[in-house]
């Protein structure tokens, strides 16, 4: 597992969503004002003088980007772009494109820029009032997607399970309780892959969630089990994460084991803060804190002023967590997202705690069941449902896939959609989801067998698209009896999700609704946007092997997009 250093410069790789943070600073985002605002000399004081103010901003100038570094280390790169501040004045911008031929002189000056010139581009262009194309390069190559790949699943998911699916979990006992409220035997939790378990979804609580499927519990009249308690994750059958999926990104959130019990997206939150005196070590712990994982800190706090250095490792299946470096007296501390191993044994540990404060005594173990083990020892058939909990309609977890670009979600939905599609036993669940999504683009006049689905997310670099596959899958969503569920999941530029930064004050910003993808290389955008002169575009925007010195996504994707929001003509 790689061995991470957070003063080195991160890979850019959309997928990971937000960085390595925690739930609670995933909503919150971050930004350079926000970072100049919390500073106590950006407070305005109303008996201090516009003057005065001036000159301790021009003081203060010096400092600013070393400000501004340091907030963009604690947030993924993905959501920057030419964003965040408004822009400065400077000459005016080139007039508006009012033909055509305007129109792809000026495409052609963004694609034809040196920077460019080692990278792969392919790039799509039509009109969905006329079906005409408006400019297209290169879309029939085969490129990365990264996240641009979560298309072609949440739309085959809603297609085939539509937008009113809920996943469910249920609790399983070999007879009801009896008068006592005593289970004679296990209690079994049993997962089909719901995701919104997540202290995200319910306001950074931990165990709002599991509190709620304890009271149900309470409710079936359980006072104590006699047995275990049982994480079953056995209703997806295959390896718990994605293929082609690299070791490197499997100890972060974003590359999370995929379980059907899932439970804060399968990752804690690491904090790390300086200690109390300089050479004590700092605080290290875990949200949640569970015995489940053992800590090993060979960290020092460090005089203030002192350089971060800190370095974070956990080994493949394993939950070790070693956590070196140094931190500042004065340092505010680091937020990271750690995935672990084994969620299942997670789901059922937090939930065990949710039962003793209902009351609720378990006298066995707390152990978990995966698909092989299940295989060697069948569910008994007179199991008795006792309590269930039902997640949101899929509609609100498509929007909670697509808009923050969450890797783990679209897996879970993947193979939710392979146990509901799966017509060959021998299939992994993931192996059935993806026949399933491969049937789907079939019907949409798309040939999967040009293209290469590898994962369900992006996070695989072995997927393979072109950008004329992707402009087809949005033209037929643009008409799909769930068009509005599958527009209003994507992101809005300048608004919401990984496009919040984006675009900004431009005619794109609350226009443009498009998938962004990011991974070391490669970016890619594909969505819809209205023109100035109202006509409903869609693009397909992907470029592959760019070095990462520069942001594609702002110098070149972006301007892209607006140049296609400002277009005066018509196809």
């Amino acid at each position: 597992m790689a061995h991470t250093a957070f003063t080195a410069e991160r890979q850019t790789r959309e997928t990971r969503t937000h960085g390595h943070m925690s739930a609670a600073t995933r909503r919150r985002g971050g930004s350079y004002f926000a970072a100049l605002s919390s500073c106590p000399c950006a407070a305005p004081d109303r008996r201090v003088s516009v003057a005065l103010r001036l000159i301790l901003f021009i003081l203060l100038l010096p400092s600013l980007p070393a400000v501004a570094q340091d907030v963009e280390r604690q947030r993924e790169r993905q959501v920057a772009g030419p964003t965040g501040v408004a822009p400065a004045a400077t000459a005016p911008a080139p007039p508006a494109p009012k033909t055509l031929e305007e129109l792809h002189t000026r495409l052609q000056e963004i694609l034809r820029d040196p920077r460019l010139e080692p990278a792969q581009t392919a790039i799509k262009v039509a009109s969905l009032d006329t079906g005409r194309t408006l400019y297209e390069e290169n879309a029939t190559k085969l490129l990365k997607p990264a996240s641009n790949m979560k298309l072609y699943t949440v739309a085959a998911a809603l297609d085939r399970l539509s937008p009113d699916f809920r996943f469910k979990t249920s609790i399983y006992v070999t007879a009801r309780p009896d008068a006592s409220g005593a289970v004679r035997g296990d209690l079994i939790v049993y997962g089909r892959g719901d995701p919104t378990m997540a202290a995200s979804l319910n306001n950074g609580d931990y165990f709002k969630a599991m509190d709620t499927l304890a009271a149900r519990i309470a409710a079936a009249g359980v006072r104590r089990v006699e047995g275990d308690i049982i994480g079953d994750e056995s209703y997806f059958t295959g390896p718990p994460y994605g293929s082609g999926w690299e070791w490197d990104d499997l100890q972060w959130y974003y590359g999370a084991e995929i379980s059907a019990l899932t439970v804060n997206d399968n990752a804690l939150d690491l904090f790390v803060k300086p200690g109390p005196a300089v050479g004590d070590p700092c605080r290290v712990m875990t949200g949640p804190i569970t015995p489940l994982v053992t800590i090993i800190n060979r960290t020092t706090t460090a005089l203030r002023g002192t350089r971060r250095e800190l370095s974070v490792y956990r080994g493949l299946g394993e939950n070790v967590i070693e956590v070196s470096g140094q931190l500042a007296q004065d340092d505010a501390g680091y937020t990271g997202s750690i995935a672990i191993s084994r969620p299942a044994l997670l789901f059922v540990s937090m939930l065990r705690d949710s039962l003793a404060r209902q009351g609720i005594k378990i006298k066995g173990r707390t152990r978990a069941i995966d698909a092989r083990a299940r295989a060697a020892a069948p569910l008994p058939a007179s199991l008795v449902e006792i309590a269930s909990l039902e997640s949101p309609p899929l509609s609100f977890i498509a929007a909670q896939i697509l808009k923050p670009s969450q890797n783990l979600y679209t897996e879970l939905l993947l193979r939710a959609l392979g146990r509901a599609t799966a017509t060959d036993p021998k299939l992994t669940s993931a192996e059935a989801g993806t026949a399933a999504v491969k049937a789907f683009l079939r019907e949409a006049g798309i040939d999967p067998d040009r293209l290469a689905l590898v994962d369900g997310s992006g996070l695989s670099r072995r997927d393979l698209v072109t950008a004329e596959a992707t402009l087809q899958l949005l033209v037929y969503m643009s008409r799909h009896r769930y068009a509005a569920a599958f527009r209003d999941a994507l992101p809005v530029a300048g608004v919401d999700g990984t496009l919040k930064n984006r675009m900004k004050w431009t005619p794109a910003a609350g226009n443009a609704r498009a998938k962004t993808g990011t991974l070391g290389g490669v970016a890619t955008l594909s969505g819809y946007v209205t023109s100035a002169a109202g006509e409903r575009l869609v693009f397909s925007i992907m470029i592959n092997n760019s070095l990462d010195e520069f942001d594609v996504r702002r110098n070149f994707i972006d301007n892209i997009v607006v140049l296609l929001a400002s277009f005066a003509g018509r196809s």
